[in-house]
């Protein structure tokens, strides 16, 4: 049951990858007007994926100082998910599955 769902937690996170790295590929097209945005469906793709990396690309905005229109948050985002996802996720579950304790950052 644990090891189902750290394989559950892995496939989100990774899914969760995806949906930043299509979010800011579709904000840099929309901006230098390659996608419609008047098109329902487009508008539709882009809203979905706003919705879903926003409120974890708000806080990170929100500490970072003002780059001038150039938007690292995604980038910034996708670090600490590869830091959850290939070091923290398993120390977990080797702690919790085997009682190895370790440091989850070292």
């Amino acid at each position: 049951m644990v090891t189902a769902l750290f394989q559950l937690l892995d496939i989100l996170v990774g899914l969760y990858k995806w949906a930043v790295i299509l979010a800011a590929v579709f904000s840099i097209l929309s901006a230098f007007g390659v996608l419609d945005t008047r098109n329902r469906l487009v508008w539709t793709i882009g809203d979905f994926l706003y919705r879903i990396t926003e409120p974890a690309l708000r806080p990170i905005r929100n500490f970072l100082p003002n780059f001038g229109g150039i938007d690292i948050s995604p980038m910034i985002l996708l670090i600490i998910l590869v830091v959850v996802q290939y070091t923290i996720l398993p120390k977990l579950y080797a702690a919790i599955t085997l009682g190895q304790v370790q440091p989850l950052l070292l």
